[in-house]
């Protein structure tokens, strides 16, 4: 007669003690070769001129800038119509928020009724207001260049002082306008313009990572030569109105653009890299 046996339970092939974890050999499924390894990187892929070395500030490149810029804009002026200091003056204030197209149609209105410093300070800012609403802000601007041209009679003998400190001194006059009328009045260099276009394409070209004012000014003067800086915000306002614009810049026509790698370009010969800032 045959002996009944007892049925002998099932257990996993690998048993880990209590307590201790299985080994990743054991727990994580092993993949196939194909996967095993990154993708290669595909030959000729472009890098960085960051990357790959490129000084975006180095003397050879901001030369090259300059020079471009010399051919394209040779002998630029201020925009602003003045046929004195205390002109450029008035007219810089007005240009706050506002086209020196705007200020132009403007400003002779203005200075034919009130021709000098002496006769802007006897009028009330509510007296310049009608003229100079089309400028926008036009009562702190009435009241800017009143308070200024008093500030010139009162203080400096009714000339327009040329010196960075005393300019700061009169109502309305901050850094950027004291030195439009240093620069391009009395042809001192002692500051960069930093307007709307230079915040912009100083930018755009990386020559300042900067987005204050006061601090693009002071990477500015690091980077371009002395002499160049009256010239320079003057020819980057230019390409400003002309071909480097706000929106859809016309990078096909810039005489820039094969040095340039703004991440906002419209059309390159080389490639954008993500430092640039429009």
């Amino acid at each position: 007669m045959p002996v009944a046996r007892k049925p002998v339970a099932k257990t996993p092939a690998a048993k880990t003690k209590r307590g201790s974890k299985p080994s990743a050999r054991a727990a994580k499924p092993s993949q196939p070769k194909s996967q095993a390894k990154a993708p290669a990187k595909a030959s000729g892929a472009k890098t960085s001129p960051q990357k790959s070395g490129y000084n975006l500030l180095a003397p050879e490149r901001v030369q090259d800038i300059l020079n471009r810029l010399d051919q394209r804009y040779p002998g630029v002026r201020c925009a602003l119509h003045h046929n004195s200091a205390w002109e450029l003056l008035i007219a810089t204030i007005l240009s706050a928020q506002c086209t020196d197209v705007m200020v132009n149609k403007v400003t002779p209105g203005l200075f034919q009724k009130y021709p000098t410093p002496k006769a802007m300070a006897a009028a009330t800012p509510e007296e310049l207001e009608p003229i100079l609403r089309p400028t926008g802000f036009y009562r702190n601007k009435a009241k800017s260049v009143v308070g200024a041209s008093r500030g010139i009679m009162e203080n400096f003998g009714g000339n327009v002082p040329d010196e960075m400190d005393k300019l700061l001194t009169l109502p309305g006059v901050a850094r950027k306008t004291a030195n439009v009328v240093l620069g391009s009045w009395f042809r001192q260099a002692v500051g960069v313009v930093v307007d709307t276009h230079v915040h912009r394409i100083s930018r755009r070209l990386e020559l300042t990572k900067a987005d204050d004012p006061k601090n693009i000014e002071q990477d500015l003067m690091k980077v371009l030569p002395q002499s160049k800086w009256i010239d320079f915000s003057h020819q980057i306002i230019h390409h400003g109105r002309s071909l480097c614009v706000a929106r859809k810049p016309k990078c096909a026509d810039c005489p820039l653009e094969n040095i340039c790698h703004a991440a906002d370009k419209t059309w390159s010969t080389v490639e954008v890299h993500k430092s640039a800032q429009p």
